[in-house]
């Protein structure tokens, strides 16, 4: 089932129902169609409860898990984002709807176009999609009151550290494929740290 009642009862029974509040992130995912951002093959489970594959040996991460994100990173409307590990785009779009500007980073080429299209066809205007290395960061935007991580790494590279606003939330899946991965939240550096969910992403490159 693809459209707007298949979006509705995602968010009513994989995001409400689990515990996500936060009007604007349901409102978000409300808004933004999943089914645009998945292959044409995998449409028709652009709304269920699980991971999908982009291509690329990349996934778009499943509707709860991008909520949950969301709502950790507590945005007020008004920041500047950095997303490292964009892939499809989705979760761009998503905080766009919550943030003042996103800047999402991609180091595959066609993921990169396909997104930064798709972005621009969905009158997406406050989201920018760069093809570039996301361990290096994105220095034309920094500072950014938020970075998060859509894609899993044994240390958080010095770059986005370097890149975060003082004060900023910092939000990453820490670990290694294959073994257990922690969606890690930061807030003001690297000292201050809680684990909030055992997740699974597929490893930064």
């Amino acid at each position: 089932m693809v459209g707007l009642d298949a979006r509705e009862l995602m968010v009513v029974a994989q995001i409400e129902a689990r515990g996500i509040r936060d009007p604007r992130v349901l409102a978000a995912l409300r808004e933004v169609p999943r089914h645009r951002f998945v292959p044409p093959e995998w449409r028709s489970e652009a709304y269920e409860d699980h991971p999908l594959p982009i291509g690329h040996g990349q996934t778009v991460s499943q509707p709860y898990i991008v909520a949950f994100m969301a709502e950790a990173l507590g945005l007020n409307g008004t920041e500047r984002v950095l997303e490292v590990g964009s892939g499809s785009g989705y979760f761009a779009a998503v905080l766009s709807h919550l943030a003042g500007e996103v800047v999402g980073l991609e180091l595959e080429p066609d993921l990169a176009a396909r997104s930064a299209t798709l972005l621009a066809d969905l009158g997406i205007l406050n989201a920018a999609l760069h093809l570039a290395d996301g361990r290096k960061g994105w220095p034309p935007g920094a500072p950014y009151e938020a970075i998060v991580l859509s894609c899993a790494t044994g240390d958080v590279p010095g770059a986005l550290w370097r890149q975060l606003a003082p004060g900023g939330v910092l939000l990453a899946p820490l670990g290694s494929p294959g073994d257990v991965q922690w969606l890690t939240r930061f807030k003001g550096g690297p000292g201050r740290s809680e684990r909030l969910l055992p997740v699974a992403f597929v490893p930064l490159r």
